[in-house]
């Protein structure tokens, strides 16, 4: 299934992309994409559903977030072995966990805005895991079991904010808007091997990123086993589990982003997401 939440921001309701193209309503079906309708329980119920009978969505809506209710929005660094190298950074021996605040998501074609003081805002395509059953000391063969599914994010990162002001990189990742997520939330079933997924970006339509997340250095199964040790993964959690190579940062000369850009990025079987720059001026 490919889920999702549509309507104004903080309005969203939930609902599927049917297989004929069109957006259905779930509303009816289930209060909101969070809690206990991201458990496997939760799943099935919304798949046992006919889709075909859910009203249709009229025209263009706007899309949110397609989880809601996230607690924790957890970024792997230096995750991708080619990325990790045009950094001129050593592959770490343990995954680099950082947090990225909650009040940086934001939908999938909501706006990237340049923070003021700004002089290097940067892009970045990821992997999004999201939690959809509790996860304490997990084996990694347990893992999937606790995956609700597979969305994109931008982590969108001020790069002198999170490496020139000292302290932790949460700062330079955490700007309203930081956190585009979606336009789906796509089940396991639908995705045969989230190791085998091609992902790319785009900045005015110069390609910039082209990877795979094949480069992953810690892997889907890995992440969320490791993380449950230190922490209880609740649904509507995501893992963010890090970008391949073509970051601005990693250019000679370096390259950032500006007012006026329009960024866009995708993963194969996950959709695709447009960001207009703006400034907040």
């Amino acid at each position: 299934m490919k889920l999702l939440r549509f309507g104004a921001k903080g309005a969203e309701k939930p609902g599927l992309l049917h297989e004929d193209g069109t957006i259905r309503d779930l509303s009816g079906v289930i209060d909101d994409l969070a809690g206990e309708s991201l458990h496997p329980d939760g799943l099935a119920k919304i798949a046992a559903t006919d889709a075909g009978s859910l009203p249709v969505v009229d025209g263009d809506p706007r899309l949110g977030p397609p989880i809601a209710g996230t607690g924790k929005f957890i970024c792997i660094g230096l995750n991708y072995s080619d990325h990790a190298a045009e950094t001129g950074a050593t592959v770490p021996p343990e995954p680099i966990i950082f947090m990225k605040a909650t009040s940086a998501i934001c939908g999938p074609n909501d706006p990237i805005v340049i923070p003021r003081g700004s002089k290097k805002t940067d892009w970045e395509v990821e992997l999004a895991v999201v939690i959809g059953k509790p996860a304490k000391y997990v084996s990694e063969d347990q893992a999937m079991d606790h995956v609700a599914g597979f969305a994109i994010t931008n982590d969108v990162s001020e790069r002198a904010f999170q490496a020139e002001r000292q302290g932790q990189w949460t700062k330079g990742k955490s700007c309203d808007n930081f956190g585009q997520i979606g336009p789906w939330l796509v089940t396991p079933d639908e995705v045969a091997d989230p190791q085998d997924l091609p992902m790319w970006l785009t900045v005015n339509g110069e390609a910039m990123q082209n990877g795979t997340s094949a480069t992953m250095v810690y892997g889907v199964r890995f992440l969320v086993s490791y993380l449950s040790q230190f922490m209880t993964l609740h649904p509507g959690d995501v893992i963010s589990t890090g970008t391949p190579p073509g970051v601005g940062l990693g250019m000679s000369p370096q390259r950032f982003l500006k007012e006026g850009d329009v960024v866009e990025l995708g993963i194969k079987g996950l959709g695709q997401q447009r960001q207009d720059v703006i400034s907040d001026a």
